[in-house]
């Protein structure tokens, strides 16, 4: 039996540290330089909200490296995301050695169980809950103190003749003058036919100016900040990371003889409130994004307590909870665990 003295541990752990902390840096840089790629995804959903509140698609930097610490702050995050199995796997090649077999066997099935659960919170979040509370939070700015529409019906002029009044157009008009106006839908654009001031010619070329209208018939003008909103949806996301931990959670208190499947079924009430709770903060103030985080939430609760009475300790411990134990192994297990005693 090999025992290693408090100095052994110091080193071992010194070098399990300088083997994690090789992944993150070159994964920066690899995360950095699809950075561009990466904010386009987180942007979609927003995009998407906007054109169902016919918004233009646009997002504002208010300072001159802003979106350079956009790309740094989504390299980084991304490149902790992408080490994650290797910190993790260097954080158990030093523990391990320290753990009986029958307890390695519950770390056998925590591991790739908040891996699994991780990637179903990100899922929902990006494809169902993020583009619902984004047009909920768009609409509530929409519905506030409406302003007159600047046009509220255009009239189609002939394709040949010249423009004489202002008028909603589609397509550029075909025969144009000079002091000529009309606007360009659906992009709400005020297009103006003026000549070129340093055109010698007789009659001097047209140039089309164009001037963005205020988009929307409300009093806010909803433009949105690019670092806001990434950092938005990053902490939603870190947010349904941990609170998807949930069943795992159950299961671990179960493992650990601190509560019983019976104690979580009696509790529902307070679950289902220690669940609105946690909405309440990961989420915007709003009912609808509470309910969407509340529902799958208390959903996994109800979803560990199943699986604690599927596979309980001991099944853990016999190595059988996927029908797949044997007595053999068993006996080889306990005949370790006196070993290491």
């Amino acid at each position: 039996l090999f025992r290693m003295s408090f100095g052994d541990h110091l080193d071992e752990l010194r070098k399990r540290i300088l083997l994690a902390i090789m992944a993150p840096i070159p994964l920066f840089i690899v995360v950095f330089i699809f950075s561009d790629d990466i904010i386009n995804w987180f942007l979609l959903p927003l995009y998407t909200a906007l054109d169902e509140a016919e918004l233009p698609r646009a997002v504002q930097v208010l300072t001159p490296p802003e979106f350079l610490l956009t790309q740094m702050k989504v390299g980084f995050i991304g490149a902790l995301v992408l080490s994650c199995p290797w910190l993790l796997w260097q954080a158990w090649l030093f523990i391990s050695p320290g753990l009986f077999p029958h307890e390695r066997r519950f770390v056998y099935l925590l591991v790739p169980g908040s891996f699994i659960l991780s990637i179903a919170g990100i899922a929902l979040l990006y494809y169902a809950m993020l583009p619902l509370m984004l047009r909920v939070l768009i609409l509530f700015g929409a519905a506030l103190n409406p302003n007159p529409v600047l046009v509220d019906q255009a009239t189609s002029p002939d394709s040949n003749s010249a423009l004489t009044k202002l008028t909603v157009v589609q397509e550029m008009p075909g025969s144009i003058s000079s002091g000529d106006a009309w606007i360009k839908m659906p992009e709400r654009i005020l297009q103006i036919a003026v000549p070129q001031v340093d055109s010698g010619e007789n009659q001097p070329e047209l140039m089309i100016v164009s001037l963005p209208l205020p988009h929307g018939s409300t009093a806010i003008e909803q433009q949105f900040r690019l670092a806001d909103y990434i950092s938005f949806v990053l902490v939603l996301m870190v947010g349904i990371c941990i609170a998807f931990q949930m069943p795992l959670v159950v299961m671990l208190l179960g493992w650990l003889n601190i509560a019983s499947a019976q104690w979580f079924k009696k509790r529902r009430k307070y679950a289902l409130f220690a669940c609105a709770m946690i909405s309440a903060i990961l989420t915007p103030a709003d009912a609808v994004s509470m309910l969407l985080m509340l529902i799958p939430l208390y959903g996994l609760y109800e979803f560990g307590i199943v699986l604690l009475q599927l596979v309980p300790a001991q099944k853990v411990i016999q190595g059988n909870f996927l029908g797949t134990g044997s007595t053999t192994k068993t006996d080889q297990d306990n005949q370790d665990e006196s070993d290491a005693s």
